[in-house]
């Protein structure tokens, strides 16, 4: 199954979060150590329309599209921006704070997602 979908560009990096954390069974148990929860992505490209995906690091440790099971934090903002954020170029408390990100469900667990982001950073090319 892709995770990737040519309407949003930056979906690569839900392929490459998904190759690390099953790349290493050490570094899957680790992030759903650090991270506890379901995060959801909701992205909007530059035609209007929205898809979402999901990282699952309460059970599985594993990326899949859709909203999953009862996400614990869900982040939308547009696919550009989280791009950027993937590539290491935004910074998440900036895009809140003015805005362009927002933030349903457990706020601090969303905190949590800079180390998995991190990781996408080297494999994504972006």
């Amino acid at each position: 199954m892709s995770l990737k979908n040519d309407k949003f560009p930056s979906s690569v990096a839900f392929e490459a979060i998904n190759e690390a954390l099953q790349s290493s069974d050490a570094d899957r148990k680790d992030a759903i150590k650090q991270g506890n929860a379901v995060f959801a992505f909701t992205l909007k490209n530059k035609a209007g329309e929205t898809e979402s995906w999901h990282i699952d690091l309460k059970e599985k440790g594993a990326v899949g599209t859709g909203l999953g099971t009862k996400p614990t934090v869900t982040l939308s903002l547009s696919d550009e921006d989280f791009g950027k954020l993937v590539a290491g170029q935004a910074n998440a408390q900036r895009l809140f704070m003015s805005g362009k990100l927002k933030i349903k469900g457990d706020v601090m667990k969303a905190t949590k997602m800079q180390p998995i982001l991190q990781k996408a950073q080297t494999k994504a090319k972006l």
